[in-house]
């Protein structure tokens, strides 16, 4: 039997991306919080994807939403990778103000932040794994945003402490 790679390409892209989603979800989060979204763009989705990001190009003139719109077209998947919003109450002044307190509505907790770039940084990592080529792009979040996308996926403000994937921590693996 002789089988080509354009007839397993996709299941096996998919598998990966799947892959990818669990190591966002299990990369290290501030206070062990885990406040990010994930979730996988397919099919016609990503069409509405691209498109959307076309419409933004439109409105702002950045070239680069229309060139990544286009290379979003010939891709299997779109991973999608997204926080909450959450201080996680440590006044440690990384977001530019002294104490959580003082920190006004929009402006992100430095730490969210932190925990996204990780979780993608892991994510590309496992896909680098595979030799899955990847492509970080702000523009494809940001039509996501704007379509929603994660609606179904994102439950605000809930705090959902971080478990051991591999094994637990205890005293007689040596974790303290």
């Amino acid at each position: 039997m002789i089988q080509s790679e354009r007839e397993s390409r996709h299941e096996h892209v998919l598998s990966i991306g799947r892959q990818m989603m669990t190591a966002a979800r299990t990369a290290p989060k501030a206070k062990g919080v885990d406040i990010i979204e994930v979730a996988m763009v397919t099919d016609e989705d990503i069409h509405r994807l691209s498109e959307e990001m076309r419409a933004i190009c439109e409105e702002n003139g950045f070239k680069f939403f229309l060139r990544d719109a286009d290379n979003i077209q010939s891709t299997e998947c779109v991973i999608l990778i997204g926080t909450h919003e959450l201080a996680q109450g440590l006044n440690c002044g990384h977001c530019g103000f002294a104490t959580c307190a003082e920190r006004p509505e929009g402006v992100p907790c430095a730490l969210n932040c932190v925990d996204v770039g990780i979780a993608i940084g892991s994510a590309c990592s496992t896909a680098a794994d595979h030799r899955v080529d990847t492509r970080v792009m702000f523009s494809a979040g940001l039509a996501a945003q704007r379509l929603n996308m994660l609606e179904g996926f994102c439950h605000p403000r809930k705090r959902i402490e971080q478990e051991p994937v591999l094994r637990p921590q205890t005293k007689e693996n040596g974790i303290k």
